[in-house]
């Protein structure tokens, strides 16, 4: 058996440590590459109102 080292998640097997970076890595990519196209922006799906069919709207 390999010795238990030191990790962000205390003492595991080395395969562990290493799969454990492999997730945070890949957790790190996908909510940058979220970020990075635009899936928390709250106002990216409203419409947007134009100025025609705003004055045609207030009769």
């Amino acid at each position: 058996m390999s010795r238990p080292m030191p990790s962000k998640y205390g003492y595991e097997p080395p395969e562990w440590v290493q799969a454990d970076a492999r997730l945070d890595r890949w957790y790190k990519d996908k909510k940058r590459r979220a970020k990075k196209h635009g899936a928390f922006r709250l106002g990216k799906n409203k419409e947007v109102q134009h100025a025609s069919t705003k004055e045609t709207s207030s009769y």
